[in-house]
């Protein structure tokens, strides 16, 4: 049973999976509620950090069971507001744009490999391909979201991996005069070009949380927050605008420093073999693309066009403009096999279940009151630090637990503290800044706060790129350090 149990993840971790499982109950017993929930956190983000071991869903799921075995939250039901349902009922959002809206982008991989090698050839620069990552995935998360542009991001580096990985496992026609060398293709070459895939990705999904932070549509707590206050789309924007606009030139800034200086992993260029294999791929598939195919490349880019307008107008919720998004492609496309369809789902499903299982640890630390002392305290401070306070209390929190939870309990205990008085509507105003600037910014720590973050950490692209958790928290760093404490300086000043 040992043996089959977590499949071919080590020993150690087997071991170590099975001790937390009898150390819980047996601590269960001899411990309060609150500390049986940390030990529960500690535990499942060590999961998490082992996600290339062992997929997080299997080991971290084991553990959300058992929270649910011994009482410390309940599975719930459409008509109880607490509990797993509820988390589950507050996120739905999120959970129809994972299943449809990344299997939508699934049939657009031909356009994005189109464009994206284009691009990848004609700028030579690494610097300003960095920076490019950055910024386009700022924008774009900030019209549409971070989860979206993320799944193009990974289906990007999947797409040039695969190029590659094909070329260099097999005798290519690519190689018809003879000029690729396959020794030189494997070794050192494939880790260079791992480092090349990994700096841009991880640029592109700190530019998400760049752009996700400015508008009341970038991320789901941002839409929280504005409903809460009554802001629409300008007012959002305007009233985040002196923390936010700094802050992502800071970000910017910090892309130019860690590429020229090439510390914490970032500013490996790209192979010149490597160039050389995917121009050689791009001018035969040039060559021998079919009317069939250049057919579906203009179906793609008129969907590609109805996305960013259906998304920039907010006609639907995200899921449904995804499964709209799948129906368009499929229909004119001509993809009617319920097989074909299939495999589009398989790159998000395993990620929405494991996200179900985050809300159980989620549902435990609001079932268990875990962060409320942290609330209590910093709403006991003085007016005038309070929102610096908010936005630390929010940012540490937002590391170690989901940012949208973090904004939810916040905004809440805040809110009832208006209600009831307790605060001004100019200091209501300026912690509902300092709590979504402080969910949002600090978070890009850990994959745990983000969604994105963690979206990456769990797809197909990490392993063949060997992005761990450690690695990602590492090449996260100066970005955290840089955009935390402009966001800091900011919020002292401008509130």
């Amino acid at each position: 049973m040992f043996k089959y149990f977590l499949g071919n993840s080590p020993s150690w971790f087997k071991w170590t999976i099975v001790s937390f499982l009898v150390f819980n109950v047996i601590a269960f017993f001899a411990v309060s509620g609150t500390v049986m929930g940390w030990i529960f956190i500690a535990e499942f983000i060590f999961c998490l950090a082992m996600a290339l071991k062992c997929y997080p869903l299997q080991s971290g799921g084991l553990l959300a069971i058992q929270v649910l075995a011994l009482g410390l939250t309940t599975p719930g039901g459409p008509s109880i507001d607490h509990g797993v349902y509820a988390e589950v009922s507050n996120n739905l959002e999120v959970i129809l744009l994972l299943v449809f809206m990344v299997a939508g982008i699934y049939f657009m991989k031909p356009l994005l490999m189109y464009i994206f090698v284009k691009l990848f050839t004609k700028v030579k620069s690494k610097l300003v391909l960095s920076v490019f990552f950055v910024t386009i995935s700022a924008v774009l998360s900030a019209f549409l979201d971070a989860l979206t542009v993320t799944a193009v991001l990974i289906s990007v580096g999947l797409g040039f991996y695969n190029v590659y990985h094909k070329i260099h496992s097999s005798d290519s026609d690519l190689d018809d005069d003879h000029t690729l060398d396959r020794k030189q293709m494997s070794g050192e070459t494939l880790e260079q070009f791992r480092s090349f895939l990994r700096s841009l990705v991880m640029h592109g999904v700190v530019g998400t949380a760049l752009g996700g932070v400015c508008t009341i549509v970038g991320e789901p707590q941002n839409l929280l927050i504005g409903s809460k206050m009554d802001w629409e789309f300008l007012e959002f924007f305007l009233k985040m605008a002196p923390i936010t606009i700094p802050v992502f030139f800071a970000g910017i800034l910090t892309t130019v420093v860690l590429e020229k200086t090439k510390i914490f992993g970032f500013g490996q260029t790209m192979p010149p073999v490597v160039r050389q294999i995917i121009e050689g791929w791009m001018d035969k598939r040039d060559q021998e693309r079919t009317d069939k195919e250049k057919f579906a490349l203009i179906i793609q880019g008129v969907a590609a066009i109805l996305l960013i307008a259906a998304l920039a107008l907010h006609i639907a919720p995200v899921g449904f403009i995804g499964l709209g998004l799948i129906v368009i492609q499929t229909a004119f496309m001509g993809i009617i096999e319920e097989h074909s369809l299939g495999k589009a789902f398989e790159e998000a499903l395993p990620f929405t279940g494991l996200l179900v299982v985050f809300f159980v640890i989620v549902a435990m630390i609001h079932d268990q009151h875990l962060f409320k002392p942290i609330i209590d305290w910093a709403l006991a401070q003085d007016p005038a630090s309070q929102p610096a306070i908010f936005y630390l209390a929010n940012g540490v929190l937002s590391m170690i637990s989901d940012n949208v939870f973090v904004a939810t309990v916040y905004i809440g205990e805040v809110e009832a503290a208006y209600n009831a008085g307790k605060i001004t509507k100019e200091t209501y105003e300026h912690l509902a800044i300092a709590i979504n600037t402080g969910t949002n910014l600090p978070s890009v720590a850990t994959p745990n706060g983000q969604a994105a973050f963690l979206f990456l950490l769990t797809s197909s692209l990490a392993p063949v790129i060997n992005l761990s958790y450690g690695r990602m928290a590492k090449m996260a760093l100066p970005y955290t350090i840089v955009l935390t404490l402009v966001g800091l300086a900011c919020v002292m000043y401008y509130l």
